[in-house]
């Protein structure tokens, strides 16, 4: 009995010998960890080269940090709902030599008012808040009664008449506004820095940018979802995007890597001083990287995210009551902007630039290309467009030519 199993046990070893001859001359490969093995053991595989547009980018990213001199700038680009690229140059950090990357948290500065008509919009898709509604049906008795009947549309396009901070005559709150060490835990407490002013013109009748505008915004929604501002935007806006939190720029530890920022003179730089931008979060209070502002002007693309009708509410220029367009093409929460640039031609486009103490950055969505771009950089510029300039030269790294143009 025990013969007939020694003839199976032969076959099993040859074949199990031959196995291991025969087998590493496929050249099984691990590729995820960069080693192949081969007949006389395991070898490094060489990196994958970048695709063209990347490496291209990468270098052009250098040598616009280098242009403007910049401590750090940092970009990313999403195409179809995909991050396509992002790269980052120079120091989060100069002192310490940290570098930056596109995970590094900058000061958003205005860019904060596309991320909060982000949250403006998917709240109005679900019927929280009503873009036509008056700030009275959300906020009943307002701390200022000219408030009670502007509408949040007017609220969001810069058209209600709100003072901005250089007509602020609440004394105080203009002090605070200056001095930015006052921590405030929500934005209704934030009204009191601008409250006992009267309104520039009729609502509607005229366009007058100001964070202000955006503040009470904040504080309105804040009122109709019965929810704090920040826990409203995670749930809105980073969570179903898979998104690390924002932060809020204050005093406060920040969500992640935080650029040093920049007070810049010739060549030479020093740190920013400390300073709490919580009086307004939702206009310029923001913390964010470069990648998570990209994946947000991407996310207004995705029809599941935003619905096609709020989308276009959104993105309208807002008509003043004399029937013209206001003067900055300014829908809610965003520019809208036609440019021509070299190697692509016209190109439709919504945007949101921000400057903030230390940091600027600035995001762009090209609809026709289902394109969102984003960048940001530690330090100010003399104007801000030899910042934002960059995107000029990243587009048609992503981009296709237009019809009819090479």
């Amino acid at each position: 009995m025990q013969r007939r199993h020694v003839l199976p046990g032969i076959v099993l070893a040859l074949l199990a010998l031959l196995a291991w001859l025969v087998f590493p001359l496929y050249g099984f490969a691990s590729h995820q960890f960069g080693l192949a093995r081969t007949p006389w053991g395991w070898k490094e595989l060489p990196a994958p080269p970048p695709p063209a547009g990347q490496a291209r980018a990468d270098l052009v990213l250098e040598r616009w940090r280098a242009r403007i001199g910049a401590p750090s700038l940092a970009a990313a680009v999403y195409k179809d709902g995909e991050l396509a690229w992002s790269g980052a140059s120079g120091w989060a950090d100069v002192d310490s030599r940290t570098p930056a990357s596109p995970q590094t948290y900058y000061r958003a500065g205005s860019t904060s008012k596309a991320i909060t008509a982000t949250l403006f919009a998917r709240l109005a898709d679900r019927g929280v808040v009503d873009a036509f509604a008056p700030v009275g049906r959300y906020l009943p008795a307002p701390p200022n009664r000219d408030w009670e009947e502007l509408s949040l549309r007017q609220l969001a396009s810069h058209t209600a008449g709100l003072v901005g901070y250089e007509e602020n005559g609440d004394w105080i709150g203009l002090y605070r506004s200056m001095a930015l060490q006052t921590h405030f835990d929500d934005p209704r407490d934030a009204l009191s820095v601008f409250d006992h002013n009267k309104l520039l013109f009729a609502p509607g009748e005229g366009y007058h940018y100001s964070s202000y505008d955006i503040v009470l915004l904040s504080a309105v929604i804040e009122a109709a979802a019965d929810r704090p501002l920040l826990d409203l935007v995670t749930e809105e806006v980073t969570a179903p995007l898979k998104l690390h939190s924002l932060g809020a720029d204050s005093l406060r530890a920040p969500p992640g890597p935080l650029a040093t920022f920049y007070d810049r003179k010739d060549s030479r730089v020093r740190p920013w001083r400390p300073v709490d931008l919580s009086h307004k979060l939702a206009g310029g209070g923001f913390l964010a990287t470069p990648e998570q502002l990209a994946r947000i002007g991407s996310a207004w693309l995705d029809e599941d995210f935003i619905a096609p009708a709020t989308r276009e509410l959104f993105w309208t220029p807002v008509v003043l009551a004399d029937g013209t367009v206001n003067e900055e093409d300014y829908a809610m929460g965003w520019r809208r902007k036609t440019w021509e640039i070299p190697g692509i031609g016209e190109v439709e486009n919504l945007n949101h630039g921000g400057i903030s103490k230390g940091s600027q950055c600035w995001l762009m969505v090209v609809p026709a290309d289902r394109l969102s771009l984003a960048a940001c950089m530690n330090a100010l510029t003399d104007e801000f467009f030899e910042f934002a300039d960059v995107s000029r030269e990243l587009l048609p790294l992503f981009t296709p030519p237009r019809a009819g143009r090479e």
